[in-house]
């Protein structure tokens, strides 16, 4: 370690026990409030994005809130995003107070809350709540741009990773491969991996394809494209119809042409809506306040500078993809003075 960095340790350290002693009065009188956000794996979005929203919601004990400084946090709330597995570990995360919110994806919600679909036999999650919807993740379907795949015909008896166990990602997949005409175990061989495990297979000629449900750029593909060079297969006409008959909460949508590096046009395919939810427990004020922190003019600018997804999260799109799991009282009243809701 060189001198200057020693000396900038020693510093930083002075500063820190500064900081603590001068914040010490405060924080007897208010002790800190944490605040955990399940997210998903750190080569995906809802890593990057739970970061920044984090960032945007937090006010350490002692620190200036709402002073038009960084941040327009809630007054004593220390928020923390959690790398996860994705939707499906979120929602268990939060039904069993083991998170106080999390993301999901708009399908995986309804089903969880509503015991049916993936979560069918299942007890109803009923402790979620609404928080906000944040923006629509993609179905990526990539293959090697070197590889004779062009469409989903192309893959029967091919090695295909389809997304953690327990994420939303395997669950899209699977319909998608049923819906054109395959079955996971039958007609191609299924690899439980995350896309950022998926690619470096790929990489490594060990796998054919790798299916997610990721907002784009996703990093792991990011690096992929511009390395290896990727196809990414169109779902469209009569197979996307299919998947949306049997998940409403599925809509169409494209992935553009700059999305990644090498890709010819722009590709036709499914989405799905990420939203943010929350434990019926956390209390109404609490919500209230990070949900107006949410769609602050700070937290835009967080946003629009922090990832590439960040510009999609907007106000307009707020309520979309709640179905039947009923608003936290703190979000609705947030968006019924917002004259969002009426």
């Amino acid at each position: 370690m060189t001198q200057h960095h020693q000396m900038s340790r020693r510093a930083l350290g002075a500063a820190a026990a500064a900081g603590v002693l001068a914040a010490s009065g405060a924080a007897r009188a208010q002790a800190p409030q944490f605040f955990r956000i399940g997210t998903g794996s750190a080569g995906g979005t809802y890593y990057p994005i739970g970061g920044i929203i984090a960032n945007a919601i937090s006010c350490p004990p002692g620190a200036p809130c709402n002073t038009g400084g960084a941040t327009d946090g809630v007054p004593g709330l220390i928020a923390v995003a959690q790398a996860t597995q994705g939707s499906v570990q979120n929602v268990n995360l939060v039904q069993s107070g083991n998170a106080e919110s999390s993301f999901t994806q708009s399908d995986v919600l309804h089903w969880s809350y509503t015991g049916t679909g993936l979560f069918q036999g299942r007890p109803k999650l009923e402790r979620l709540r609404f928080v906000a919807h944040l923006f629509p993740e993609h179905i990526h379907a990539v293959v090697r741009k070197d590889s004779d795949i062009r469409s989903f015909q192309d893959l029967r008896g091919k090695r295909i990773a389809i997304g953690l166990q327990a994420s939303g990602a395997r669950v899209g997949s699977e319909m998608i491969l049923e819906a054109n005409g395959m079955r996971a175990g039958q007609d191609y061989n299924a690899e439980y991996l995350n896309q950022a495990q998926g690619t470096e297979r790929m990489q490594d000629r060990g796998l054919d394809a790798t299916f997610t449900v990721v907002g784009y750029p996703a990093a792991a593909f990011t690096e992929f494209c511009s390395r290896t060079g990727c196809r990414i297969l169109p779902i469209q006409g009569a197979e996307a119809q299919k998947v949306i008959e049997r998940a409403p909460f599925y809509g169409t949508g494209v992935i553009p042409r700059t999305a990644y590096e090498g890709l010819e046009a722009d590709i036709p395919t499914l989405t799905v809506g990420a939203v943010w939810v929350v434990r019926d427990s956390v209390p109404e004020e609490t919500v209230y306040q990070l949900t107006k922190a949410l769609w602050s003019d700070t937290t835009r600018g967080l946003l629009d500078r922090g990832h590439a997804k960040g510009k999609e999260i907007v106000k307009e799109n707020a309520l979309t993809g709640r179905g039947v799991v009923p608003f936290h009282p703190g979000a609705e009243r947030y968006y019924r003075e917002a004259g969002i809701l009426r």
